[in-house]
């Protein structure tokens, strides 16, 4: 199939990528599978091996620092709009997950785990050479952050749970589970634009040209299929897939455990984060939790909006007011950076 059809999208897209260019550093470092990560792997092909893990990094080297992980099928560049807000007042670094945006893949489809993903998230902890960081995670990258907060108390400052609580209803992972490990070809830029739409649609109010940058980053064209495709390794939602299945999240004896500040953002319309896991989180009497409503935004907020991203700058510098609040939408973003 003719590409010819793709090229006003691609142009359009790169324009609105420039607006970022030069904003951030782009930096990798080698991720060590440990064999204790491959129990599912045959013995005979169980060793260690490296991979290489892609991250956005925004803001003075010496400030502090903030490390930003995205949901299941997100890339780096979704918190483009966070970072470049923050960048005068903090290092913020946004990673790519393993099979995910420009990070590398697992040999085994068993070893996408979220025991894997909290062994990445320490690994590039450990690259950055820090002792004291804050942690932002949005939906699975917030389960993945509050096991390793409980893990590295004397580490973690503060904690940014977007959209996600230690518990997700079981029906609703697995709904959205099974719509993510579909495969998609997308042939036309205006299937892609349906797709991504659907797809965003509860992530707040967005404009056209935050979709088409988020979409843009997101998939990446393949000569295969003659087409865009999403740009991570099929494997790793398929076996997202069979855990939700196969498991639920259960992290409460976790959420005992976390002694550093948490500010829980909450999409009002999410179904992810209900009211009663919300007041369960609420009565940890060890926990200092503060929660944000936001409103007409589900699972989960894309934080693009300036007020989100101002109440949280506030927050992780200690002026944000402690208990709950709610944060108004701004106006629509025009200049991003």
């Amino acid at each position: 199939m003719s590409t010819s059809i793709w090229t006003a999208f691609e142009q359009q897209a790169w324009q609105l990528d420039q607006r970022f260019a030069g904003g951030y550093r782009s930096g990798c470092f080698d991720y060590l599978q440990p064999t204790r990560l491959q129990p599912q792997v045959p013995a005979r092909l169980r060793r260690p091996y490296a991979t290489p893990v892609f991250y956005a990094d925004w803001g003075p080297l010496d400030a502090p620092l903030l490390v930003c992980i995205g949901g299941v099928a997100n890339t780096a560049m979704r918190f483009n709009f966070l970072a470049a807000d923050l960048q005068e007042r903090f290092r913020v670094v946004c990673m790519d997950w393993l099979g995910r945006g420009r990070s590398g893949w697992l040999a085994d489809d068993s070893e996408y785990t979220r025991a894997t993903y909290v062994e990445q998230l320490r690994q590039l902890i450990a690259h950055l050479g820090r002792r004291r960081l804050s942690l932002l995670g949005s939906s699975m990258g917030g389960s993945v952050a509050l096991e390793l907060a409980a893990d590295l108390p004397q580490r973690i400052e503060r904690l940014v749970l977007n959209d996600v609580g230690p518990s997700i209803p079981a029906a609703r992972r697995r709904r959205r589970a099974d719509t993510l490990a579909r495969f998609y070809v997308f042939r036309s830029p205006e299937e892609l634009a349906r797709r991504i739409g659907a797809a965003q649609k509860n992530d707040g109010p967005i404009s056209d040209e935050i979709r088409l940058f988020l979409a843009w980053h997101q998939t990446r064209w393949s000569d295969e299929n003659g087409g865009r495709v999403y740009r991570h390794d099929p494997r790793a939602l398929l076996a997202y897939r069979r855990e939700a299945q196969e498991s639920r999240l259960d992290q409460w004896a976790l959420w005992q455990r976390i002694r550093c500040p948490v500010l829980l953002l909450h999409g009002m319309q999410s179904d992810a984060l209900t009211p009663a896991i919300i007041a369960r989180m609420g009565r940890s009497p060890l926990v200092d939790l503060s929660v944000a409503h936001i409103p007409d935004t589900g699972h989960t907020p894309l934080l693009s909006d300036r007020n989100q991203t101002h109440c949280i700058a506030d927050w992780l510098q200690g002026r944000g007011s402690p208990g709950e609040c709610s944060v108004p939408l701004a106006a629509p973003r025009t200049v991003w950076r």
